[in-house]
């Protein structure tokens, strides 16, 4: 899940929450793992403080939430990990893609996962589908 799919589900008057916030369910109530990452995490943070304004004890709150979800899979990116997204954000010039964006990429072939919960158009891009569009 990228920090566009996050914010939908949060804020209510994104232009995808009750889609995601279906999707969630599904993977919910199919025991159906859902996987983020700790860069997503704290881009989602970011956004939540701005431009989005919301409060730390909210902030707080949202993020004890996803982290003591038993259906959410966490995966740290580390130097490996870290440095494989540099190398590809580094290798292509020609897209606009975040280091976070390159991160979810590197994770999402590591674990097999083709699909993201996310608007963003930089992961149809990378190959992934996005399950968020209009």
């Amino acid at each position: 899940m990228d920090t566009s799919g996050w914010a939908n589900y949060l804020i209510k008057t994104e232009p995808f929450h009750v889609q995601t916030s279906q999707l969630l369910q599904q993977c919910f109530m199919n025991k159906a793992g859902l996987v983020t990452s700790n860069y997503v995490l704290a881009e989602l943070i970011a956004l939540l403080y701005s431009p989005l304004r919301i409060t730390k004890p909210q902030q707080i709150k949202i993020m004890e939430t996803i982290k003591a979800a038993f259906w959410v899979k966490v995966i740290h990116i580390d130097q490996v990990k870290e440095q494989q997204a540099y190398q590809l954000w580094k290798s292509r010039p020609d897209k606009k893609w975040s280091l976070v964006d390159c991160s979810s990429f590197v994770l999402m072939q590591d674990e097999r996962i083709t699909a993201a919960i996310t608007s963003d158009h930089h992961f149809e891009q990378a190959g992934f589908i996005r399950l968020l569009k209009m």
